[in-house]
C-alpha cells in the first residue's frame, strides 16, 4: 500500500526557506520562527505586543500565520528576542517580504472565500497531498463541465460569469499537477461519488475518463472507499492533509464544512486526522482495484 513519502531530511539551520515557496506557506514558517525565538528568550506576547504596539491577539495571529508582519515589526522583534546577527535578520527580513506579496490566486479574489484562500496557497508549497471526499471528485481532478455543475450547484442562483471565474480557478489550481516538482495526490473517494450522475450521463462519462487518465500519472493515487468501509469509518466532511518538504513547516489538516474550513496544524490535531485517512486506506481497495471500480463505474454511465 503506498504512503505519504517521509519529510526531507533536515537541512542547514537557516531562517528563510527556498525562494520559490507560496507565500500562504511562508507566512506559516514565519510564524513558526517568531514563535520558537519569543519562546527561547522568555518573552511573553504582552511584551512583544508592547514592543511593535500592538494586541496580543496579533502577535497570536502572526505567530499562527494567519497575519501579516511588517518588515518593520519583523526587525523590532528580532531585537528584543535577542538576534543580533544582521545577515540573521536581513534574511528574516527577506522572508517576511516574501511572506507578504501576492499569489496568482489573488487575481480570483472576486470568487475566492477567505477561507478557501489558506488551501490554495498550502497546495503549491506541499510536497503531498491526502484528501478524502464524500461528495465529489476532488476540485484537483475535475473536469471543466464537471467542475461548471458542482459550482452551479452550490451557487445557481449567481450570474454565470461569476460561475465562469470559479471554474477558471478551480482548473488553474490543477496546473500543480503538471509542474515537474509536482506533489504526490492521494484521494479517497466515497463510493457515494461515483453513484452520483454529477451533471448528467455525459459529464459524469468524461469525468471517470479523465479520472482514470491521472491514475496513470505516477504520483496520482485514487482509491475508492466502499460503502462498507465508510459507513464503520468516516470524518462526515471533506478533509485534505497537506505536508511539506520546506523546513519548519508542520503538517496542517483542513477540513471543509458547508460554508467554511478549518486548519489545524497542532500535532495533536493532525495525528487524528491522518489516523482517519489510513485508517481508511487501509480498509478500501487497492489503487489497482480501484481503478477496476472506476471502470466499472464508467459503463454504468456509458
Amino acid at each position: 500500500m503506498p504512503g505519504i513519502e517521509p519529510l526531507q531530511p533536515s537541512r542547514k539551520s537557516t531562517l528563510a526557506p527556498a525562494a520559490g515557496s507560496s507565500p500562504t506557506a511562508l507566512r506559516l514558517v514565519l510564524g513558526a520562527q517568531l514563535r520558537r525565538m519569543r519562546g527561547e528568550a522568555g518573552i511573553t506576547s504582552d511584551s512583544a505586543a508592547a514592543r511593535i504596539r500592538c494586541s496580543t491577539a496579533k502577535i497570536s495571529r502572526m505567530e499562527t500565520g494567519h497575519s501579516p508582519c511588517k518588515e518593520r515589526d519583523a526587525a523590532d522583534l528580532l531585537k528584543l528576542y535577542g538576534v543580533t546577527d544582521p545577515d540573521r535578520t536581513a534574511e528574516f527580513v527577506d522572508l517576511v517580504r516574501r511572506a507578504g506579496e501576492r499569489g496568482w490566486w489573488r487575481y480570483y479574489a472576486d470568487v475566492l472565500p477567505d477561507w478557501f484562500e489558506p488551501l490554495v496557497g498550502l497546495e503549491e508549497a506541499a510536497a503531498s497531498i491526502r484528501t478524502y471526499e464524500s461528495h465529489y471528485i476532488p476540485g484537483l481532478l475535475q473536469t471543466a463541465d464537471y467542475a461548471h455543475a458542482v459550482v452551479r450547484s452550490g451557487h445557481h442562483l449567481e450570474p454565470e460569469e461569476t460561475t465562469r471565474r470559479r471554474v477558471e480557478l478551480r482548473l488553474r489550481r490543477q496546473q500543480l499537477l503538471r509542474r515537474q516538482d509536482a506533489p504526490k495526490l492521494w484521494v479517497l473517494l466515497d463510493e457515494a461519488v461515483l453513484m452520483r450522475p454529477t451533471g448528467g450521463a455525459r459529464v459524469m462519462r468524461e469525468q471517470l475518463i479523465h479520472l482514470l487518465a491521472m491514475t496513470e500519472l505516477p504520483h496520482v493515487i485514487v482509491q475508492v472507499a466502499p460503502f462498507e468501509v465508510t459507513a464503520r469509518t468516516s470524518p462526515g466532511n471533506g478533509i485534505t492533509y497537506l505536508r511539506f518538504a520546506m523546513a519548519g513547516l508542520p503538517d496542517v489538516a483542513y477540513i471543509e464544512h458547508l460554508t467554511n474550513a478549518t486548519s489545524v496544524n497542532k500535532q495533536e490535531s493532525t495525528d487524528e486526522y491522518r489516523w482517519i485517512l489510513d485508517s481508511l486506506s487501509a480498509q478500501s481497495p487497492s489503487p489497482v482495484e480501484s481503478r477496476s471500480l472506476l471502470i466499472q463505474a464508467l459503463e454504468r454511465y456509458t
